[in-house]
C-alpha cells in the first residue's frame, strides 16, 4: 500500500477521533521501523486514551493508560509501507507517521528463467530476473548482491554478480557448447533457487553421405550426425537424398536413427545425388555404375 492509500484509510479513521480533537500534537515516533521490529510507543496526558494505526492491510485500535508507553508488538508490523498513527484522548489528540522498511536478510527469492528449452551455443540467448523478499515476503529495496551461475555437468561454469534495483536484479547468459539440462542458479545471501534449462544440439554441420552400389540400388548412407559444438543430432531429424538423372528428380526423407541416415535410390549412370538436412547441404556424388 503506497502512502496515499494509507492516507486514505487513515481519512476512515479521522471522521470517528475529530469530535475529541481539542488541541493536537505530534507523537514521538522514529521515522523507519524495520519490519518484525516491536515499537515503543509514549503515551503522554491524562485519562484513558485510544490509539490508532493506519497502515498497509492494517488498522490497529489500541486502548492505552496515558503515562505508560504502548508497546506494538513484533509480529503486527510485518507489512512494509507507510503508517499514520492518531493518539486520541478526551482533551487532545496526537498524531505521527512512520515507514516500516523491508528487513536486509533475503529470505526468498523469485527467480525467473527463460526460455525452458533452446539450442547449444547461442549468446545472451538466456535470461534470468530475481526479485529478492524478507521473510515477511516484502521486496527488499536496499542494493542487494545477486549471483547467477549456469552449468551443465563436465562442462564449464558461467558466472556473473548483479546487485538488486528496486528490488529486482537481472542477466542474459550464453547457452553452453553441450548439450544436456543446464542448471541456472540464483542466490543471494545464503538463499538459493534453482532452474533446469534443456540445451538441445544446434544445426547439423559437416553433413557427409557414402554411397555403395546394391544390386540395381544405390546404398546411402550419412556419417554420424552432430552439430558444429560436437553434439549429436537428435534421432528423427529429417534427413532428405535427393537424385536427379535424366531430367527428372527423386527425393528420399528418412530419420535419423542412431544418428545416421541411411535409404536406397535407382543405379543410373550418370545420376547426381545430394543431400541435406533443413538448410544444411551435405556432399554431393556423381554416379557411375561399378559393374
Amino acid at each position: 500500500m503506497n502512502r496515499w492509500l494509507t492516507w486514505a484509510v487513515a481519512g476512515l479513521i479521522l471522521p470517528v477521533i475529530q469530535p475529541a480533537l481539542g488541541q493536537s500534537g505530534d507523537l514521538n515516533l522514529p521515522r523507519t521501523v524495520v519490519a518484525g521490529t516491536a515499537l515503543s510507543i509514549p503515551v503522554a496526558g491524562s485519562g484513558q486514551a485510544v490509539l490508532y494505526i493506519a497502515g498497509p492491510s492494517q488498522v490497529i485500535r489500541r486502548e492505552v493508560m496515558p503515562g505508560q508507553p504502548l508497546s506494538i508488538a513484533a509480529e503486527e508490523l510485518n507489512n512494509a509501507g507507510h503508517y499514520v498513527v492518531a493518539l486520541v484522548t478526551q482533551s487532545s489528540t496526537q498524531v505521527g507517521q512512520f515507514d516500516v522498511v523491508p528487513s536486509t536478510q533475503p529470505a526468498s527469492l523469485s527467480f525467473l528463467a527463460r526460455p525452458s528449452r533452446l539450442p547449444v551455443g547461442l549468446q545472451n540467448s538466456i535470461s534470468g530476473a530475481v526479485y529478492v523478499f524478507d521473510v515477511f515476503h516484502n521486496l527488499i529495496t536496499t542494493p542487494t548482491a545477486v549471483s547467477f551461475q549456469l552449468s551443465v555437468p563436465a562442462g564449464a561454469t558461467q558466472s556473473r554478480t548483479v546487485e538488486t534495483r528496486d528490488g529486482a536484479a537481472w542477466t542474459e547468459m550464453d547457452s553452453t557448447p553441450k548439450e544436456g539440462n543446464a542448471k541456472f542458479v540464483a542466490q543471494a545471501g545464503s538463499i538459493s533457487t534453482t532452474r533446469v534449462i534443456q540445451e538441445v544440439p544446434g544445426d547439423p554441420c559437416g553433413l557427409k553421405m557414402s554411397a555403395h552400389q546394391v544390386g540395381d540400388k544405390v546404398q546411402l548412407a550419412t556419417d554420424p550426425l552432430q552439430d558444429c559444438s560436437g553434439n549429436p543430432v537428435a534421432d528423427g531429424t529429417i534427413v532428405t537424398f535427393t537424385e536427379s538423372w535424366n531430367g527428372s528428380q527423386t527425393s528420399v526423407d528418412v530419420p535419423l536413427k542412431h544418428g545416421i541416415a541411411e535409404a536406397q535410390v535407382p543405379a543410373h549412370d550418370g545420376a547426381n545425388i545430394s543431400v541435406a538436412t533443413g538448410v544444411v547441404m551435405g556432399n554431393e556424388i556423381h554416379w557411375e555404375s561399378r559393374e
